[in-house]
């Protein structure tokens, strides 16, 4: 993993139902028009490994140890075949979810994030972290959201928990996802103009 860097990665990060999506794909437009080369990608992606994802989470018959396994994986072909590369022509990377997520979510599920943290230790580090906060009542009654079965209140609160806590170990910005989608991209927009126009 090794190789150098040039580009910039942006990870978009949030609990799901914060506009997360939504976002990322404004943004890319966004660059696009300032004249950046721009990579959009997700995790899990729709490699072999995100794909076992996808279906395993949805059935619910994944351990979180065997989650986060499958999510290094899938990373480790992410990062190979689409993330370095792209950094090494100088595109901005925006990432929806990266390992950050890992420490959310299976940490939630009751795995020590610093440890996941350590785990994730290989790969390229993001230049820019963009936290979508919302509360996890109003991204529950987000009628288009399809949750694997352990998401609640409770669960989605362990999570913003675990975000608040390990955000501040990168350069990130919080937004309050609960504002309309213009204000939200608004806000992103100024910051990732920032960073993209630095060194």
């Amino acid at each position: 993993m090794g190789e150098p860097e040039v580009g910039k990665l942006i990870v978009i990060e949030g609990i799901d139902g914060s506009g997360k999506s939504t976002l990322s794909k404004h943004l890319k437009e966004t660059l696009e028009k300032n004249g950046f080369s721009v990579l959009l990608t997700r995790e899990p992606t729709d490699g072999e490994y995100g794909k076992i994802l996808r279906e395993r989470i949805k059935k619910g018959n994944l351990t979180p140890e065997e989650e986060l396994e499958l999510f290094i994986k899938d990373r480790e072909e992410h990062v190979r075949k689409e993330i370095n590369p792209a950094l090494r022509q100088g595109k901005i990377v925006i990432c929806d979810r990266y390992f950050i997520s890992n420490m959310a979510y299976q940490g939630a599920r009751g795995l020590d994030y610093r440890e996941i943290l350590k785990k994730n230790s290989g790969f390229p580090l993001p230049d820019l972290v963009i936290f979508l906060d919302i509360s996890p009542e109003l991204a529950l009654s987000r009628k288009h959201l399809l949750l694997p079965h352990f998401e609640n209140t409770e669960f989605l609160k362990r999570v913003r928990e675990i975000y608040l806590k390990v955000l501040p170990l990168y350069s990130h910005i919080i937004i309050d996802a609960s504002l309309s989608p213009k204000k939200v991209a608004k806000l992103a927009e100024k910051e990732i103009l920032r960073v993209t126009h630095e060194g």
